[in-house]
């Protein structure tokens, strides 16, 4: 019985990390299919780029809430110990068919994202504070060079070097899917990779702080002339 509610919870976690919201949205209020667009993926980056803010903040949004989500069907079942080597190895296996939905969803011909949103939303369900941190390190990196690709991939390395070294992590599974993350990273910024090598990879538009021409009032000058 354990086997198939196992089963049943990891291929609902891939059909739920599987829908494609960017191209959903696209299809709805846009008309277009982002896919054709940009980058050609169907990610939350090619949604700013293409579709603007408001669409690339929602599909941001709920593609972290999917993996949140399919990590959470855990609770479905009654038989593991909460934070046990087992529950985290379910926890896992749930992130990874999410991811994979993501990348390879059923429902638009398995051309997906490159599952950053969502591989967040899995590691914040299993690991919260490292989690935090990477998403730090994420805007840190965004803020200083404006490459979207770049901060996901050194957010994506940072995230080991947490769980090993700083919160030191003991659960060799999620120990290993630390690494397998930052590999994976490599694997799916390939594209990006060479572009930011050819300095081609295009900078993300940040919202710029306007500054206030403050004129300094000058001294009111006495009537007949000079001082």
């Amino acid at each position: 019985m354990h086997i198939v509610v196992n089963i049943i919870i990891i291929i609902a976690a891939y059909f739920l990390g599987a829908i494609p919201t960017s191209v959903w949205i696209g299809r709805s209020f846009y008309k277009i299919d982002l896919r054709d667009f940009g980058s050609g993926n169907a990610g939350a980056t090619n949604t700013f780029r293409v579709l603007g803010a408001r669409a690339g903040i929602v599909v941001f949004a709920v593609d972290i809430l999917k993996g949140f989500l399919a990590v959470n069907l855990i609770h479905f079942t009654r038989y593991y110990i909460p934070h046990s080597g087992d529950y985290i190895n379910i926890q896992l296996l749930l992130g990874i068919a999410a991811m994979i939905g993501h990348i390879f969803p059923v429902y638009v011909g398995f051309r997906g994202g490159k599952g950053v949103a969502t591989l967040f939303g899995v590691i914040c369900a299993i690991s919260f504070y490292p989690t935090l941190i990477m998403g730090g390190v994420f805007f840190t990196t965004l803020v200083i060079t404006r490459y979207v690709s770049l901060s996901s991939m050194i957010s994506g390395f940072s995230f080991p070097f947490l769980i090993i070294v700083i919160f030191k992590e003991t659960t060799p599974t999620l120990v290993i899917f630390s690494l397998i993350m930052a590999v994976l990273m490599l694997f799916t910024h390939q594209k990006n990779i060479e572009r930011l090598l050819r300095k081609e990879e295009k900078k993300a538009n940040l919202p710029k702080l306007k500054k206030k021409n403050r004129q300094k009032k000058e001294p009111a000058r006495p009537a007949g002339g000079e001082e």
